[in-house]
């Protein structure tokens, strides 16, 4: 517990630098937040078929949410002494490998859910905390996503990955990142990709 706290009040300070002094100027794909679509030869099991929603921090480092890997899980089987817990009928998702037994929240909202929240969209946050992610199950859990675990990329990681080819990279749309069903978003999207780069 005490090396997931150092790890996501590193997080934190990270995306919290990259807010104070704002992303460089690169005129490239990764200087805001996107959605990444898994190209069809990335075979990675973790990763394979997958979509992520991707934002930078800083120092061309990143974190991503996957958007369409949910569990068979609820939070009231995770939490079964949690009473508002019980009351969420959506599925926990996986949200990536990196501080897997952590729970995040993507919250729709015009404003900062508060504690340590990271606005990837407008009025799109996530929360790191736990307090705000318990406040967020007990107040308004229909306008969240609650997911166990993130994705990371070290500096240039997330660059070499797409000079490689693993991903397509697709502009966030709000429709695409808070989509309650998430069977066959990966196919709609790849295909819809493919297409987009054939015409190029």
């Amino acid at each position: 517990m005490i090396a997931q706290r150092i790890f996501l009040c590193f997080l934190f300070a990270a995306a919290a630098a990259m807010l104070l002094h704002g992303p460089a100027a690169r005129g490239d794909d990764l200087a805001m937040s996107q959605v990444l679509v898994a190209k069809r030869q990335l075979l990675d099991p973790f990763y394979r078929q997958t979509v992520v929603l991707v934002r930078p921090i800083g120092n061309d480092q990143h974190i991503g949410l996957i958007l369409n890997r949910p569990t068979k899980m609820t939070l009231g089987q995770l939490f079964p002494e949690h009473g508002p817990s019980q009351k969420v009928p959506d599925p926990v998702y996986v949200g990536g490998p990196n501080s897997s037994s952590v729970l995040f929240a993507l919250v729709q909202s015009k404003s900062s859910p508060g504690g340590k929240s990271l606005r990837l969209l407008p009025d799109l946050y996530i929360a790191f905390e736990g307090d705000t992610v318990d406040r967020i199950i007990e107040t308004d859990p229909a306008h969240a996503r609650f997911l166990a675990g993130l994705v990371t990329w070290q500096p240039g990681e997330l660059r070499d990955e797409l000079k490689r080819g693993a991903w397509f990279v697709m502009d966030a749309d709000p429709s695409i990142v808070l989509r309650k069903q998430t069977d066959g978003m990966w196919e709609e999207l790849v295909r819809r990709a493919e297409l987009r780069a054939n015409a190029i």
